[in-house]
């Protein structure tokens, strides 16, 4: 049998020195033993994996709504593709694949029904306090939020996690007390990043041929397929997605594929010139470690200007953020007027918190079809 020293030691040996050794985390909020099998990451993706929050991204919209077709991303298929990634990205690097792991099972557990149209109508109705981010309540979410013990509020997640969790890459940058703004996160995170990154350009460029909404045509131009485009277009000029999946598949296997390769390159070249040969280095170290090449990033800019003028733009889409919005006012607003149509715990938490807050938590953590069913019972 193994043991949690095993596995430990087994680390010490096998990974890079500036890989986060399960041994050295900085703990949990409230201490807890060891566990005899399982190292602090491992207990902290099994948490993850078996809390309430985690299931719902099951019925959760990543860009198509869920019962718009059986094979479009949701957001829980979406975290699983980012930690398979996350996970390859770190065994090449000799980094800790557990904790890796961990940091991308959980980094979109305090997302908003609807997708990013749920989370944009929030931050603005949460305008007069700061505003409302899926990292920032993630952290609420795993904090304080899923309540599965008597000893501790929230999942008790390593300081690592957490801190992937805050210093997760967003347009707005998240400040707490319990972290260093000034330091890098670990690089098992920092790939975490960039894997969500990786996944979400290419499936969204799968699911976006899958529905018809844009075509193979409209992307054979763009920059990122390099030399390889007419090999990997073949002769499927003014076809549809749906028309050829072998070949949208192609180049979703292809997209993750070379943008993983160019991280790992570059991820390396960064670490021998910026002289990173242990956790300190890394933290301190003068600029971003985990990158795209200058030329990829370049693409990937060019790529994803693309699916946001021609997808994520698209007038049916836009016709579904529309109702996004719509759910979502109304649900905050009757919640305001009249709390006792939240649950019994939501009306308790009312007592030490402001209520916008809390109705942000109980909205934030609807599936979208459990929120199109408020908003017929309150409309």
């Amino acid at each position: 049998m193994i043991s949690r020293v095993d596995i430990e030691q087994r680390e010490r040996q096998t990974l890079a020195p500036f890989a986060a050794f399960s041994a050295e985390t900085r703990g949990r909020g409230f201490p807890q033993h060891d566990h005899p099998l399982r190292t602090v990451y491992q207990r902290d993706r099994d948490r993850i994996v078996h809390s309430t929050a985690f299931r719902r991204m099951e019925y959760k919209t990543q860009v198509f709504l869920a019962h718009e077709g059986d094979h479009f991303r949701t957001r829980l298929t979406h975290t699983i593709e980012v930690a398979q990634i996350s996970r390859t990205l770190a065994r090449n690097l000799r980094l800790n694949e557990d904790l890796t792991e961990a940091v991308a099972l959980v980094h979109d557990v305090g997302h908003t029904p609807f997708g990013h149209s749920g989370e944009d109508v929030l931050d603005e109705l949460l305008t007069d306090r700061d505003g409302f981010n899926h990292n920032r309540q993630s952290l609420r979410v795993v904090d304080i939020l899923e309540q599965r013990y008597p000893e501790h509020p929230g999942l008790n997640l390593s300081y690592e996690v957490r801190e992937g969790i805050v210093k997760h890459e967003t347009t707005r940058a998240i400040t707490h007390p319990d972290f260093d703004s000034g330091e890098w996160p670990t690089l098992e995170a920092s790939l975490v990043d960039i894997a969500d990154e990786v996944a979400y350009n290419a499936h969204d460029i799968d699911d976006g041929l899958r529905s018809g909404l844009i075509r193979l045509d409209d992307i054979r131009d763009l920059a990122i397929w390099g030399e390889q485009r007419d090999e990997l277009f073949g002769h499927e000029e003014g076809t549809s997605g749906g028309e050829n999946d072998q070949t949208r598949y192609r180049l979703v296997r292809w997209l993750v594929d070379r943008k993983a390769r160019d991280v790992l390159d570059e991820t390396q070249r960064r670490i021998d010139a910026l002289g990173v040969v242990d956790m300190k280095t890394l933290r301190s170290a003068p600029s971003r470690v985990c990158a795209y090449s200058e030329a990829m990033a370049a693409s990937v800019d060019g790529l994803k200007a693309f699916l946001r003028s021609r997808l994520y733009c698209h007038p049916q889409l836009m016709a579904k953020s529309e109702r996004a919005r719509q759910v979502v006012v109304t649900l905050f607003n009757s919640f305001k007027a009249d709390p006792t149509l939240m649950p019994a715990r939501f009306q308790e938490m009312l007592l030490t918190e402001q209520a916008e807050t809390v109705i942000a938590d109980y909205i934030a953590g609807m599936t979208d079809r459990y929120a199109e069913r408020l908003y017929g019972d309150v409309n």
